[in-house]
């Protein structure tokens, strides 16, 4: 039988590729997004797209009730969405900060926190972060809140390793380097990455299913440049 895979972001970049190349090997996705309408095409019964906003925690319990029912766990759970908003640091308001701190940290620690009694110990959790949110990695200017809330996250999932490491589930981040994506040219109009957002989800997808096989607690660089 498949995995359980739930994933956030899911309707555009890596996170609709990763969709479709779960479902290409015959998971169960459940594929959350403000906007569902990208997902439309993977209708059918392997694929449940919700419209979940990750700043509205009202909304979690319902999602929690609908995959307890169809399925009675989560297999992976990986935190895919994230807000990018360029600016140098003067010109950022307190409510863009805290808006991309709500989608980008605050959200996925609201979402385990929801889901956990749905994952054993065989579960992995998975973190997308930055290459800007490692230290000692290079820095770029106009990223100050989107770097250090990815930073932020990758030392949250740090901790929640060491907070369930007897039970579990496994918790893992892998910082990502450039890919093509929309958020990309958000940040660095102009460039071109060395990856595609297909190549990209093929690797974490792999990491998903056995990366929590050996580690636990880590953070891992998945980058050929940065950007």
């Amino acid at each position: 039988m498949g995995k359980i895979v739930v994933i956030t972001g899911a309707s555009r970049g890596i996170g609709y590729a990763l969709t479709s190349a779960f479902l290409a090997q015959g998971h169960q996705v459940v594929a959350l997004s403000r906007n569902t309408k990208p997902l439309e095409k993977f209708a059918g019964k392997s694929c449940h797209a919700l419209s979940l906003d990750l700043t509205k925690e009202v909304a979690f319990p319902e999602l929690f009730a609908f995959l307890k029912k169809e399925f009675g766990r989560v297999d992976i759970l990986i935190h895919n969405a994230g807000l990018l908003i360029n600016k140098p640091f003067e010109s950022l308001n307190s409510a863009e900060i805290e808006q991309i701190y709500r989608v980008n940290v605050f959200g996925p620690m609201a979402l385990t926190r929801v889901l956990l009694p749905l994952m054993d110990h065989t579960a992995h959790v998975v973190s997308i972060s930055s290459m800007g949110g490692v230290n000692g990695t290079a820095k770029f200017p106009g990223l100050s809140a989107y770097s250090s809330s990815k930073g932020a996250l990758t030392i949250w999932s740090e901790v929640m390793a060491e907070e369930y490491k007897d039970r579990g589930p496994k918790f893992n981040t892998l910082a990502i380097g450039a890919v093509q994506t929309e958020m990309l040219a958000e940040a660095f109009p102009g460039y071109e990455a060395p990856l595609t957002p297909e190549e990209m989800a093929a690797y974490i997808l792999e990491f998903a299913l056995k990366g929590h096989r050996i580690f636990n607690g880590k953070t891992l660089p998945a980058s050929q440049s940065t950007p």
